[in-house]
């Protein structure tokens, strides 16, 4: 599975992006805030990707950084709420104002989501999994407004993308994130991508 790719950005359209990686051309849904910063500057780019993969398609969701693909990956834990609103979420909201809207239950703000409705906005700040995202990354600026405050990603890099591959595949990411961190200490931070994926696959191994 895919974890990230790094290429020319070919075209852009409402939903998403063309990214050129070695003469293939990779179409990937994104948000409108990472297209934005996707079309502020040329050459080459790298997008961090979450695929998912349906009966009838395999899509590829595409982020800047990796606070927003934590937010999308939240977002779509919540029951009705699947990855295109997570995407019009994300649109509306950055990461740091969605987790300070959530904390406080700016019942309004969220609501005000182009695309997005009340009962959806609802139904996501009511959600405790979402309520507990927040605790921790909705943090006051210097001004007072609503910040963010971003724990240490469990794994870097390579890591990160190894993890993303094993939740793709359908597992469990804590089991994951463990089996990567452990894998890692034996191959080291440093191995190829498959080679951390393969290692990882062996501590999840039944014994």
């Amino acid at each position: 599975m895919i974890g990230s790719l790094r290429g020319v950005v070919e075209s852009v359209h409402e939903a998403g992006c063309v990214l050129d990686v070695n003469g293939v051309g990779y179409l990937v849904a994104c948000s409108r805030k990472t297209l934005d910063r996707l079309t502020a500057k040329d050459g080459l780019q790298k997008l961090l990707v979450e695929t998912r993969v349906s009966q009838d398609a395999i899509t590829l969701f595409g982020f800047f950084d990796a606070t927003e693909r934590e937010a999308f990956r939240a977002l779509i834990e919540v029951k009705t709420v699947g990855p295109q609103k997570a995407l019009l979420v994300l649109s509306g909201l950055t990461p740091a104002q969605l987790a300070a809207a959530i904390a406080a239950k700016e019942r309004k703000k969220l609501s005000e989501v182009k695309g997005l409705g009340a009962a959806t906005a609802n139904r996501i700040i009511d959600e405790p999994a979402m309520q507990k995202w927040a605790v921790g990354r909705a943090t006051p600026d210097a001004d007072g407004l609503g910040g963010i405050a971003i724990a240490p990603p469990a794994a870097e890099g390579g890591e990160n993308d190894a993890v993303s591959a094993l939740v793709n595949l359908g597992m469990k990411r804590p089991e994951a994130s463990a089996a990567v961190a452990r894998a890692a200490k034996r191959v080291g931070k440093d191995a190829a991508l498959e080679a951390l994926i393969t290692e990882a696959l062996k501590e999840m191994a039944p014994r």
